[in-house]
């Protein structure tokens, strides 16, 4: 293998690499529980790879589709976290488990979409357009997402959340932008690794938080792992039907579809260490594995029917 075709293997090879490197972190914990102090960093460095793929472009497109844009997003932030509240009380979930799953259905959607959209033939201009919509608003819409749902249960921090929010996601995805701005075309040889960078940082941080929760995953907690499931395939169902009732094209309604039921699990388990502890990030840690094979799964169906 050439250094030149890494990337494109790693990329292929993403499921496969986190659920290696998870069942690694259940035989050694220690392998990778050292990586809990590192997770906003870690996160941060996936957003900076991903303002480095921005221009401000981008930006005038959501402009140009804000009703299409702006159905994607309300859904992303109404259906995903009252689906993730839902299924928790129906599930009686624990306490720890239930915060967790809402923190992530109050995230954006996730940069896997993106790609997810691209094998399923789907839009991925689209896609792109409403994780860069999502994204910029969370600081303010995922904390009081999250307060909204929770704070009758367990006291919820939204300035200090918003505060996370904005050092993990905005910062980053801001200085990733300005810098492509700066240095354009001098950045092209090395834009292909950031993919690869992604994948590897949220395989790492995957396998730190099934670390963390070593031996509650030994049980076998079947409950978070169905709730997990409904939640996202629920996701997928709620933005293929929103493009369906605004008439949107088939690879509008794919793109919605994954847009919705692929959230930033990422972020979402770096806002549960930080604000409620290792327990509450295991729904997304099972989310970011979950999602990218029900992902792959339809893009591998929909490429076929195209």
């Amino acid at each position: 293998m050439s250094l030149a075709t890494i990337p494109a293997f790693i990329e292929r090879n993403f499921l496969p690499l986190a659920v290696v490197l998870s069942a690694a972190a259940l035989i050694d914990p220690d392998w990778f529980t050292w990586i809990k102090a590192y997770i906003p960093h870690g996160l941060g460095v996936i957003m900076f790879g991903m303002g480095l793929t921005l221009t401000f472009e981008d930006f005038r497109d959501i402009a140009r589709k804000w009703k299409i844009v702006g159905a994607g997003v309300l859904v992303q932030y109404t259906v995903m976290p009252l689906l993730a509240f839902g299924i928790g009380m129906a599930l009686d979930l624990p306490e720890e488990a239930l915060i967790g799953l809402v923190v992530v259905g109050a995230c954006p959607g996730g940069t896997a979409s993106n790609v997810i959209a691209l094998l399923a033939r789907a839009n991925v201009a689209l896609s792109v357009t409403l994780t860069l919509a999502a994204t910029c608003i969370a600081p303010l819409v995922t904390p009081f997402v999250t307060w909204a749902l929770l704070d009758a249960r367990v006291h919820i921090d939204v300035a200090g959340m918003m505060e996370s929010v904005f050092w993990i996601v905005a910062f980053p995805l801001f200085d990733g932008l300005v810098l492509r701005q700066l240095l354009k075309k001098r950045l092209d040889p090395i834009l292909h690794w950031f993919p690869s960078v992604s994948i590897v940082t949220i395989s790492l941080l995957i396998a730190c938080i099934i670390g963390l929760n070593r031996d509650m995953l030994l049980e076998f907690p079947a409950l978070v792992a169905l709730a997990v499931a409904l939640h996202n395939a629920g996701g997928l169902l709620a933005g293929y039907g929103a493009g369906r009732f605004m008439g949107c094209s088939a690879r509008d309604r794919r793109a919605l579809a994954i847009e919705v039921g692929m959230q930033n699990s990422g972020l979402g388990v770096a806002l549960a260490v930080k604000h409620f502890g290792a327990a509450s990030a295991l729904p997304g840690a099972l989310f970011s594995l979950w999602h990218n094979v029900t992902g792959m799964i339809l893009a591998r169906r929909w490429s076929k029917n195209s």
